[in-house]
């Protein structure tokens, strides 16, 4: 309404403060609630980025690291393999004795032919060191660990519940949408 003062000044009289329209409230509700969404996905959008940067090239260091250190073992293992092979191939093998060396003042010796048994099966010295070989290959394939991949990662909601679980679950959901839809036509009328 409006009154007229002495000043012929057009003022108002205060009716209380205004109305809140109905629909804003919920406007309020809803910009609240867009804003936590959007503060998660933006929350979560870091933390990947984090991960990706961090995270990821350390485990990739953390691999070569462990990959060099397994190959310089598989090293040293082939190296004492190979110098054991080595040092009983040696042991095996007959060493002239300082006495059997010619000297230069030499005696003149009797010859004497005596008969001897000699066995008649010998030990064949190449085939023994063939199998010496091949018994030191078989152990460090033993002692060799090969990765395979050979089955599927195991990893996953489906893995620990199953298709079963997956059914159950779809159809909780489904009965979820129907009991809210059928809720807020309730509530409407």
């Amino acid at each position: 309404m409006a009154l007229f003062d002495e000043n012929d000044d057009l003022t108002f009289e205060d009716e209380g403060e205004e109305e809140a329209l109905p629909g804003e409230s919920s406007n309020r509700t809803f910009i609240i609630a867009a804003s936590v969404l959007g503060g998660i996905i933006l929350l979560s959008l870091i933390c990947v980025a984090a991960y990706a940067l961090v995270v990821v090239p350390n485990q990739r260091t953390s691999t070569a690291d462990t990959e060099a250190t397994q190959i310089a073992q598989n090293t040293q293992v082939a190296e004492m393999l190979t110098e054991t092979a080595v040092a009983d191939a040696l042991a095996q093998a007959p060493i002239a004795s300082p006495s059997a060396i010619a000297s230069p003042t030499a005696s003149p010796t009797p010859v004497v032919a005596v008969a001897t048994e000699t066995p008649t099966a010998t030990p064949d010295v190449a085939a023994t060191g063939t199998v010496a070989a091949a018994l030191t290959q078989a152990a460090d394939a033993i002692l060799t660990v090969v990765p395979t991949s050979s089955a599927l990662p195991d990893g996953g909601f489906a893995d620990d519940v199953g298709i079963p679980g997956l059914v159950a679950l779809t159809i909780v959901f489904v009965a979820v949408i129907f009991f809210a839809r059928r809720l807020r036509k309730a509530s409407a009328m």
